[in-house]
């Protein structure tokens, strides 16, 4: 890998930590240590601090520990086979430096906080009371899930097509 595509993973993974953390504490100060939830438009969207101790949409709730080894293996994984992740490809560089700063800020929190904060919620009202919605999350998740949509739609269109067929000649 030259140096060009490290440096533009490495950008794209730091911009992504940055802006990750930075985004966590602006919303947590603004939230105060009293308040868990702030409508931002009614009915619709919320800034919440909701700790996760679990994977996406808290699944495995309650292993932060061993999830924070779980990101660490995948870090190093990540570098160790990132030659086969469409690097060589300015889209590849960027869904690698997207997936592995979402990574590194979810993992800071799982250290730093004993779970990732998650605060951004989208919902609806429901007519009898209530709200439906997405389950939180932050900037690391949404890194995250780009770069792994990105790595698909690469893979998918790098993979060889079948060569088509030569007519064969019919009766004349």
């Amino acid at each position: 890998m030259d140096r060009e595509s490290q440096r533009r993973i490495l950008s794209v993974s730091a911009l992504i930590y940055v802006s990750d953390q930075l985004t966590k504490l602006a919303v947590l100060r603004w939230l105060g240590p009293w308040v868990d939830e702030r409508e931002v438009i009614p009915g619709f969207f919320k800034l919440v601090h909701w700790g996760n101790t679990g994977a996406a949409w808290s699944l495995f709730s309650g292993n932060n520990e061993l999830l924070a080894f779980v990101s660490i293996v995948a870090l190093v994984v990540l570098f160790l086979t990132r030659e086969r992740f469409e690097i060589h490809t300015r889209l590849g560089q960027i869904a690698l430096g997207l997936i592995l700063g979402g990574i590194l800020g979810n993992l800071t929190d799982r250290l730093r906080v004993g779970h990732v904060v998650d605060f951004i919620r989208f919902y609806v009202d429901r007519r009898g009371g209530g709200e439906v919605g997405f389950p939180a999350f932050n900037v690391a998740d949404s890194a995250i899930c780009v770069g792994v949509g990105l790595l698909f739609l690469l893979s998918a269109r790098a993979e060889p097509r079948p060569a088509a067929r030569a007519p064969t000649p019919g009766p004349a």
